[in-house]
């Protein structure tokens, strides 16, 4: 039996990170990011549910610690449910708590230069957030 895969979104005003999981939902891989404001956004998230198989989609709600939503919260929900009007399969929000600082130290870690790491921090939060996410269940 093959599963679908899931597909992790990081919220952000100007880009989109994306991350993918396996088909048996082990690992979580950045994939790409998507240009916000693209007036293709919701073709580009449709095309890549349809090619990657994809069965759901997370989205990363940004919470602080005291539980209330961040300032990128509205935007989250909002992408939330136009991933979900676009492409047709579940779309749940998951706390994103210190998933950017996290991607950040991985690069940092790995030794990505500063200007290497602004190109991919977003797919990588996308990715830790999908880690998170299978590592929920």
């Amino acid at each position: 039996m093959t599963l679908g895969r899931v597909m992790a979104l990081d919220y952000g005003t100007r880009r989109i990170g994306v991350a993918l999981s396996d088909p048996l939902h082990m690992t979580a891989q950045p994939l790409t990011t998507l240009d916000a404001s693209a007036p293709d956004l919701d073709e580009a998230l449709s095309t890549l549910v349809a090619e990657h198989d994809v069965e759901r989609i997370v989205v990363g709600l940004p919470v602080h610690l005291s539980g209330r939503e961040g300032p990128s919260a509205e935007g989250s929900r909002l992408l939330a449910e136009r991933a979900e009007a676009a492409c047709g399969v579940p779309v749940e929000l998951f706390d994103e708590r210190f998933t950017s600082k996290e991607a950040e130290a991985v690069l940092i870690q790995g030794g990505a230069r500063r200007a290497d790491r602004k190109t991919v921090v977003d797919k990588v939060a996308a990715a830790v957030i999908l880690r998170s996410w299978l590592d929920s269940r």
